[in-house]
């Protein structure tokens, strides 16, 4: 056992999982006061609900068998016959390896629930995620991650998610806002509960991101370097491009526009991460938040799409372009394991249209998966709550509580 790498996968791991209460507070602090309950509940809940899902199917149906590059198997049900102090090709036990991509599958679907806070139905949403992550997101991982997965063997680069995590997350959210239809009072502005929450949120979410991109280099090298450096510039020049962007305008800077130029500049480099230089960082991270800012300012009104706080918008407009934008940026100056150099690296189309071609594929199967699952738990449970429900807030209809405390 290597010591040094798996002690940084086992510090990696806990950052992914502290991405999750982050995200929690994100989208918590955007939502209207009568829904924050609601909003922090359905996403922290799923941590127990996922970690439960990986530990019975995930693991099995990711990085066991493979039934023609599109899944694994149910051998290992509950891990059953997996031998965790196995070392993987960097000297880390297996059972530190599945740690760590138990935390993805936990803060995967957590992204989508930004989309329809204050109108979905809390029982619909657990039944919903309990079946996306077996029918979508486990087979995901295993077609980009696993070795014997198809798009993995067409040479698609991933580096920690682009696909798999935020298109993924993000076409559900896109998907589910659709079936959902607009909030009874989508034409008003939400009144945010609370700014400094969503500027904590952020900024979890900005430290958890280490574990999440420099992590997926399962090691202490020269590639976890670069991921970490790719990171936090790609974040910053985002950040800065989105300020700029709501100076011209909307002629104010907004504090939750940097936030979510913020997490723009941090999805659209987590494909890309251990990859492309420092140079290519910076350009991903302005090139995915005016992809981003577009869509969200301009093509979303145009269309009436009630993504509420756009998870769609961010993750996955700017998944999408991060991870087409690998293929032009990719080197193998930066990691041997690029076989072809991007576009702008004299290595011609050849990665470019592996990347758009592997981007396309994921969000069709992701779109069409969806729409079965969602058409099949409609039936048995309403996706959406009533409209008296929606008008109390889901605070007090799903759970009966208040997110500020009040003395009688």
């Amino acid at each position: 056992m290597n010591s040094a790498n798996t002690l940084f996968l086992i510090l990696s791991s806990v950052l992914v999982l502290f991405m999750t209460p982050g995200l929690a507070f994100f989208y918590g602090g955007l939502v209207s006061k009568k829904n924050v309950v609601n909003t922090l509940m359905s996403v922290f809940i799923i941590t127990g609900l996922a970690i439960i899902l990986w530990v019975a199917f995930g693991y099995s149906m990711s990085f066991t068998g493979n039934f023609k590059g599109i899944v694994g198997n149910l051998h290992n049900f509950f891990m059953n016959g997996v031998h965790l102090d196995a070392l993987t090709a960097t000297g880390v036990p297996n059972g530190v390896f599945s740690l760590f991509e138990m935390m993805f599958a936990v803060i995967t679907p957590a992204l989508f629930v930004g989309a329809v806070v204050g109108r979905m139905n809390f029982k619909f949403l657990l039944v919903f995620t309990t079946l996306w992550s077996i029918f979508i997101y486990y087979p995901m991982v295993h077609m980009v991650w696993s070795p014997l997965g198809f798009l993995a063997k067409l040479g698609v680069l991933d580096f920690a998610g682009g696909t798999v995590v935020h298109i993924n997350a993000g076409v559900t959210a896109l998907i589910l806002a659709v079936f959902l239809g607009h909030r009874l009072n989508y034409s008003q502005k939400i009144r945010q509960y609370s700014l400094p929450w969503v500027l904590l949120g952020t900024t979890i979410l900005w430290i958890g991101w280490y574990g999440f991109n420099v992590g997926s280099a399962f090691a202490v090298n020269g590639v976890a370097v670069q991921a970490a450096l790719t990171t936090t510039l790609s974040t910053a020049s985002a950040m800065m491009t989105w300020m700029f962007l709501d100076m011209f305008v909307q002629g104010k800077p907004k504090l939750a526009g940097i936030a979510n130029g913020t997490l723009c500049g941090l999805v659209g480099i987590t494909p890309a991460a251990g990859f492309v230089t420092i140079a290519g960082s910076f350009w991903i991270g302005i090139i995915a938040t005016l992809a981003s800012y577009t869509f969200i300012n301009y093509i979303k009104p145009r269309i009436k799409l009630d993504d509420t706080l756009d998870a769609f918008g961010c993750h996955g407009v700017s998944g999408i372009t991060g991870s087409i934008l690998t293929g032009c940026f990719a080197t193998k100056l930066v990691n041997p394991a690029v076989i072809n150099n991007g576009l702008f690296y004299s290595g011609g189309f050849h990665q470019l249209l592996v990347q758009v071609a592997a981007t396309a594929f994921t969000i069709i199967f992701v779109a069409i998966i969806d729409i079965i699952l969602i058409k099949i738990v409609n039936i048995v449970i309403p996706m959406r709550v009533t409209n008296n429900e929606e008008k109390a807030g889901l605070d007090q209809s799903e759970h009966g509580e208040k997110a500020d405390h009040q003395v009688e």
